[in-house]
């Protein structure tokens, strides 16, 4: 069984950073697995935020890019959300999952991390 926890957030001030991490663990391929950061707020659904393939590719949405980086240490079974610039509407929990080629998730989702962007 898979399990996947995610750590790292936590309260910071518009303009200011976080990383997190996710770390998985169980019988997986770590290393050639699509994995993704996705996010909810209060009252939205769930969506995705950024992924990155097992070649080190990735992608993200328009709503971070240029302030997001995901990053993966497949030594670790570890993928990381480097997150600068923070704005209040990055207020939400934020998960990981792998994701197949047609990016669905595919593990059972961990509890998450908040992050809270105030001043």
């Amino acid at each position: 069984q898979v399990q996947l926890v995610e750590s790292g957030g936590g309260l910071v001030q518009p303009g200011g950073s976080l990383k997190l991490s996710c770390a998985a663990s169980g019988s997986i391929f770590f290393s050639n697995k699509i994995m993704a950061w996705y996010r909810q707020a209060p009252g939205k659904q769930r969506e995705l935020v950024a992924r990155i393939n097992s070649g080190g590719s990735t992608n993200y949405a328009d709503s971070v890019k240029g302030r997001f980086t995901i990053s993966r240490d497949n030594a670790k079974n570890t993928v990381y959300l480097q997150m600068n610039s923070l704005k209040a509407e990055d207020t939400a929990v934020y998960y990981c999952n792998r994701v197949s080629l047609t990016i669905q998730p595919m593990w059972p989702w961990g509890q998450g991390t908040q992050v809270t962007v105030s001043s």
